[in-house]
């Protein structure tokens, strides 16, 4: 429902915050409704159908978001390997200890197999439309925030205290990126959708019985 500002009963209370830093004005305001009305012309699409008005942006919003995240994570790719060519301890410069140039190595790795991920539930949209291609969206979903999260730690850990300050841009990365692993449906929902479709693919299958006694035995 379209509600114009201003209208009796509606009350803007506050900006909200994002781990203590306030998300306004490109986030989310606190707004109180109490008996507020408007016409009933300014219903969208139609009465019950506001899940309905959700998931045609779900599909497309859920993609944007892994798309931002995952430049996120060459950003912080980027800032580590900087940082561990530059800054020396013991001797060497840091990318030459502790494992850093596996971490290095497994973040490019985990980068361009979601980039591929995201390019294949992409396709799929265009292709089949949002509703066939669903499962690919909430994998990726589930994946894309979590991993890049990941590759962000590892930078801000690579940085030390640095990475935690207000010098880089990780700190507001990490904050960004963790927080999609709650937008448009936090992970254990995406995890729940994929893994029931599978679960599907068994039941709809006929099951070998020689497999069903081996397993017993």
């Amino acid at each position: 429902i379209l509600v114009p500002l201003p209208t009796e009963g509606v009350e803007i209370v506050q900006g909200q915050q994002v781990f203590g830093d306030p998300d306004a004005p490109h986030g989310h305001m606190h707004i109180r409704f109490d008996n507020a009305r408007v016409p009933a012309s300014n219903m969208l699409l139609g009465e019950g159908r506001g899940f309905e008005i959700s998931q045609l942006r779900l599909g497309p919003g859920r993609i944007h978001h892994c798309m931002r995240a995952i430049g996120r994570g060459e950003k912080a790719l980027d800032l580590m390997v900087t940082r561990g060519l530059t800054r020396v301890a013991f001797g060497k410069p840091i990318i030459q200890l502790g494992g850093n140039i596996e971490i290095v190595s497994r973040a490019r790795i985990e980068l361009e197999a979601m980039r591929l991920m995201v390019l294949k539930a992409a396709k799929a949209m265009d292709v089949l439309g949002n509703r066939e291609a669903r499962i690919w969206i909430h994998m990726v979903k589930a994946m894309v925030p979590e991993r890049v999260c990941k590759i962000i730690d590892q930078a801000i850990q690579m940085h030390g205290a640095l990475g935690v300050s207000q010098h880089t841009p990780l700190a507001d990365l990490w904050a960004k990126t963790r927080t999609l692993r709650i937008a448009d449906g936090p992970d254990e929902v995406h995890h729940m959708v994929v893994g029931r479709h599978e679960l599907q693919q068994y039941r709809e299958a006929p099951v070998d019985p020689s497999l069903v006694s081996v397993f017993r035995s």
